[in-house]
């Protein structure tokens, strides 16, 4: 009998170890310039439809790049979002504004390319 509770409180503890590691539905950015070169310092805002990225309105999440132009979003739903990526006179208007719907519990990788 004994041995079956301690069998028992393995499999719950192992089981509860997987569940506890699962990775989040991210989204790791990466955004560099037209000569591809990387950004640091850029802002970047997440939309979840395009009548709010339009707008610049109701952000799902928003943050500046790190010095190796990346900026990573996590807990994000599995929706299709609009990104909106500005530095000074520079911005991502009119390329790659959108990513498809994230993979869940991946982290999914983009990039986006700023020009004048």
């Amino acid at each position: 009998m004994k041995n079956k509770i301690l069998i028992s409180i393995i499999a719950i503890c192992i089981f509860c170890s997987f569940t506890a590691q699962m990775i989040p539905t991210s989204l790791k950015i990466t955004v560099r310039n037209e000569l591809g070169a990387i950004e640091g310092d850029v802002q970047v805002t997440l939309y979840a439809t395009k009548e709010d990225y339009e707008k610049s309105q109701n952000a799902v999440a928003s943050g500046k790049t790190d010095s190796k132009g990346m900026i990573y979003f996590q807990y994000l739903k599995q929706l299709n979002f609009y990104i909106s990526a500005e530095k000074g006179d520079r911005n991502n208007f009119g390329a790659g504004e959108k990513i498809d719907n994230l993979a869940e519990n991946k982290v999914n990788k983009v990039t986006i390319i700023i020009s004048e």
